[in-house]
């Protein structure tokens, strides 16, 4: 079977590394654009089409608890992205095709896991982290028509990212795009024509999510490289499966703690009524913006240390960490002046509604000029992730940023009655995060423990870095 077979991929391992980031890196970027356009769209459709309730009960909540279910499955099958990285950079085909189709059996059984418990437990769920009573019903809808298209979205997550792992970061942008224009057709159809409103908005996104999980799927199938998706053989491979929870499970945890924060966080925001509520949401849409960014980065560098870590290119991973952290701070600078001059005239996307408009910017104000505080965060964790270093950047993150906003808004926020102070755990989290992941990733020592650990010389290490 062919390595490369149809397809390019970029050569994570040769040539001029700021080339190659950048070509690697704007696919992403693009691709998760586009993911955040269809969710915005959502957003803007729902906001001036159906109203301040409906806007809210899209967003806000309901994103945040999907966020602490489909990310704990997304997190744990990331495992198999790192180590079909590490087996193609060190030109193990029979690792790669095994870990391929133990990712896709991993992603049917937890979409179909995530399918019962979302069904059931939405309005639950929605209860107990005090969702209004005008928000609660259409949010529990939306949900539950969710859940329903989990594998797809599943299966969707982790085709891409084994595309993304062998460096092919073009096909899952042109998946996103053509699913980004069906929901916005079927948006367009379902609640602007058939009067649909929020059930109208949940069956366009699971449509789509569907047409882009088709589509990876056909890929993967029709590929020659070792990444061939062969349906007959999608199992559990017990020795594969052990190593991709070793390093999924921490990451899936970790985007479990950041949801549970979250939810935390927006139950507090609920306290403030729905015109805050759908002011949040807005701003949402917007700071997934950055979130974009700085996670298209993390895929990045995960990637091109993982393919030179199982390559043994040290310096070329070392180095590659050193541009993508250079390249992310130019951007997120540029987008905190985007959102902080441009804010208000963004809000208008979202609602007409006066009062949510100036709770909005005020939000975005305060907020946009802190995202820099969290740069740190997401390379060096990506970075150390791309080695299979996953546990420790996970108790870092944990602590540092999902316990602090836990403890911020038990203990801080009762003293003020402003939704602002709410919001100040982010830059506080992000920034006491960045300290511990800074000393952590210079003064550790964990690069030598993933070195014996992956059986390398630690004097052949130092020969090639």
């Amino acid at each position: 079977m062919a390595r490369r077979g149809n397809g390019a991929v970029n050569n994570i391992t040769g040539g001029n590394i700021w080339q190659q980031v950048l070509l690697y890196f704007f696919p992403i970027l693009l691709g998760t654009f586009f993911q955040q356009m269809y969710n915005t769209v959502d957003a803007v459709i729902v906001g001036q089409f159906v109203g301040t309730q409906a806007l809210a009960a899209v967003g806000g909540t309901v994103g945040t608890l999907i966020n602490l279910l489909v990310g704990f499955f997304v997190g744990l099958s990331s495992g198999a992205t790192v180590i079909i990285a590490q087996y193609w950079g060190s030109g193990d085909d029979s690792g790669v095709s095994k870990t391929v189709h133990t990712g896709i059996a991993l992603s049917l059984a937890g979409g179909a896991v995530l399918t019962v418990v979302g069904l059931i437990f939405s309005r639950m769920a929605l209860g107990w982290v005090s969702t209004p009573d005008d928000v609660i019903d259409l949010a529990t809808v939306y949900m539950r028509i969710y859940f329903v298209g989990t594998i797809p979205s599943l299966i969707y997550n982790i085709g891409s990212s084994i595309l993304r792992a062998v460096g092919d970061s073009k096909r899952p942008l042109y998946f996103l795009i053509i699913c980004c224009v069906v929901n916005i057709l079927l948006d367009l159809f379902f609640v602007v024509a058939l009067k649909m409103g929020v059930t109208g908005v949940a069956i366009a996104t699971i449509l789509s999510q569907l047409v882009s999980a088709i589509l990876v799927v056909v890929t993967l199938m029709r590929s020659e490289a070792s990444f061939q998706l062969i349906p007959r053989k999608i199992a559990f491979a017990r020795g594969l499966l052990g190593q991709i929870v070793r390093i999924g499970l921490p990451a899936g945890l970790q985007s479990v703690m950041y949801s549970l924060s979250n939810t935390v966080l927006q139950a507090a925001i609920n306290t403030f009524g729905t015109t805050v509520i759908a002011a949040y949401t807005a701003f949402g849409k917007l700071d997934g913006l950055f979130w974009m960014v700085i996670g298209a980065f993390g895929v990045t560098v995960t990637t091109f240390v993982g393919q030179n870590f199982g390559a043994q290119k040290f310096e070329r991973m070392r180095k590659s960490v050193r541009v993508c952290m250079a390249l992310s701070v130019i951007f997120t600078l540029a987008l905190e002046a985007l959102f902080y001059f441009g804010g208000e005239m963004c809000m208008h996307l979202f609602s007409s509604d006066t009062a949510v408009i100036l709770e909005g910017t005020r939000i975005t104000q305060t907020l946009a000029p802190t995202f820099i505080l969290y740069i740190c965060v997401e390379i060096l964790s990506g970075a150390m992730r791309g080695t299979g270093e996953s546990f420790v950047p996970m108790l870092m993150t944990c602590f540092g940023v999902c316990a602090t906003r836990v403890l911020w808004v038990v203990f801080v926020v009762p003293h003020f009655d402003d939704v602002l102070w709410v919001l100040y755990s982010y830059p506080v989290s992000w920034a006491l995060t960045s300290m511990l992941f800074i000393v952590y990733y210079f003064k550790g020592g964990w690069f030598h423990r993933r070195l014996l650990a992956h059986g390398f010389s630690l004097e052949e290490s130092s020969k090639k870095a």
